[in-house]
């Protein structure tokens, strides 16, 4: 067996004699082998220039066209305690229809009549500002009155300094005839007493003029006397011209001072109405959210907050719906040396899971149970996974969809590129080179439009 014997077996015994050797070493079995292989050969020398599409596969699964219809949860804005279910599980429900009521778990939001109470308060502001609305009036009509008796006073004042100065003209006149009076009756004295010396006059004369010139001298002293108290009554004048000015500018002063506290309030009670309206318009959205409605047509896929009485935030996921009306597409996932092959509007072939099909990748003519789709969608930023995601879309030229696939559903994709020799192919894959650069006709078209 190992050759170790110089003795060699197949020397001295004969295979032929037996059955089974007979049928093996025929020479007639050795024409047919060697056919079979020739023929073999030509075959296969013949399908390495059979043509070859190359392609881009990956998986992914079933999905919708747009965001809007894709499966969502529906979350509540406000936390609270689940009072009542409306729907079950599969359930289709209409936009707006109500699937559970809950009720509020903030002590500031207990109140039943919270809201009736608050429009109470803005009543009762409503009247407070109407209030310091007329007190405003009435200030504004004080100043006005004010103002008016200040220029009635103030006219009653310049009227009388008026008076004064002309009594002071007056004084002033007197004052001067009295003091030419003293000045005749002294020259009328000095000429008396000066005939009664020389004996012409008699002594009664000169006493007579004597008290005359007293009696001017009097009232000279009394003139001066008036035309000082005069002079005061124009500076008394004066002065309650400004008394009056400073009295009624602190009265109107005062006034406005109220006037403006008054606004003041009236303009914090408008603020705090226009808040307790804010308030009472927060309430009413607060309590038709108590109702959780359908935000689209679709199906209640599952409860995920279950039961009766039970809490949660604000933001927590209650029930998820999926969407009765939607356009079916496909997310597929391809690796990043495979994605400059692929552009918008390329064609690719689809096999779904659980859809019966025959898929020759190189050869998508022979394959069976395939589906087209068409890019719409490429992602210009890596997955998680490692890979870009792409959005394929049905294609309109091509077989529809079949209406048995559910959204979540597996899916295969092919990418169709150009066409090459299967020499190539295997070459290439032997290699580990990519796929030809392809840009298929269709983007060049668009192109080429713009």
């Amino acid at each position: 067996m190992l050759n170790i014997s110089h003795n060699k077996l197949n020397q001295k015994v004969g295979l032929e004699r037996y059955a089974s050797g007979k049928k093996v070493f025929h020479r007639r079995h050795y024409k047919h082998l060697n056919r079979f292989l020739k023929a073999f050969s030509v075959m296969a020398l013949i399908m390495l220039f059979l043509p070859w599409t190359q392609n881009v596969s990956g998986e992914g699964f079933v999905t919708t066209l747009t965001p809007d219809q894709r499966p969502q949860t529906i979350q509540s804005p406000i936390p609270g305690r689940i009072e009542k279910w409306y729907v079950r599980e599969g359930d289709y429900v209409k936009k707006g229809d109500t699937i559970l009521h809950i009720s509020d778990v903030k002590n500031e939001y207990f109140d039943p009549k919270l809201i009736a109470r608050t429009e109470q308060q803005i009543k009762a502001k409503n009247m407070s500002v109407n209030s310091y609305t007329e007190k405003v009036k009435a200030l504004n009509n004080q100043v006005d009155a004010l103002g008016r008796e200040e220029n009635l006073k103030l006219q009653q004042a310049r009227n009388k300094l008026l008076q004064s100065g002309l009594k002071v003209k007056s004084d002033s006149i007197d004052l001067e005839a009295a003091k030419t009076n003293i000045t005749i009756a002294q020259r009328q004295y000095d000429r008396v007493v000066q005939l009664q010396e020389e004996g012409l006059k008699a002594v009664t004369d000169v006493e007579e003029k004597r008290l005359k010139l007293q009696e001017t001298q009097a009232k000279l002293i009394s003139q001066e006397n008036k035309l000082l108290a005069a002079r005061n009554e124009v500076i008394n004048a004066r002065v309650e011209l400004n008394r009056i000015r400073a009295e009624y500018a602190d009265k109107i002063s005062k006034a406005e001072s109220d006037k403006f506290t008054a606004q003041s309030n009236q303009f914090d009670s408008e603020a705090q109405v226009t808040k307790l309206e804010n308030e009472v318009a927060n309430y009413e959205i607060r309590s038709e959210l108590y109702y959780i409605r359908a935000p689209q047509n679709g199906f209640i896929n599952r409860a995920i907050q279950a039961g009766i009485g039970e809490t949660f935030k604000e933001g927590d996921r209650l029930v998820g719906i999926m969407p009765s009306d939607y356009q079916q597409a496909v997310e597929t996932y391809v690796e990043p040396i495979d994605l400059p092959l692929v552009q918008l509007g390329e064609k690719v072939r689809i096999q779904f899971d659980g859809w019966p099909s025959i898929v020759f990748s190189g050869w998508p003519n022979l394959s069976y149970g395939t589906f087209g789709g068409e890019v719409v969608a490429i992602e210009t930023f890596i997955s998680d996974n490692g890979k870009y995601r792409v959005l394929l879309a049905p294609d309109a030229e091509d077989h529809e969809w079949p209406t048995g696939i559910r959204v979540g559903s597996g899916a295969y994709t092919i990418a169709l590129l150009d066409d090459v020799p299967i020499w190539f192919e295997i070459w290439r894959q032997l290699n580990g080179f990519p796929p030809n650069y392809y840009q298929p006709e269709t983007t060049t078209a668009k192109a080429e439009k713009k």
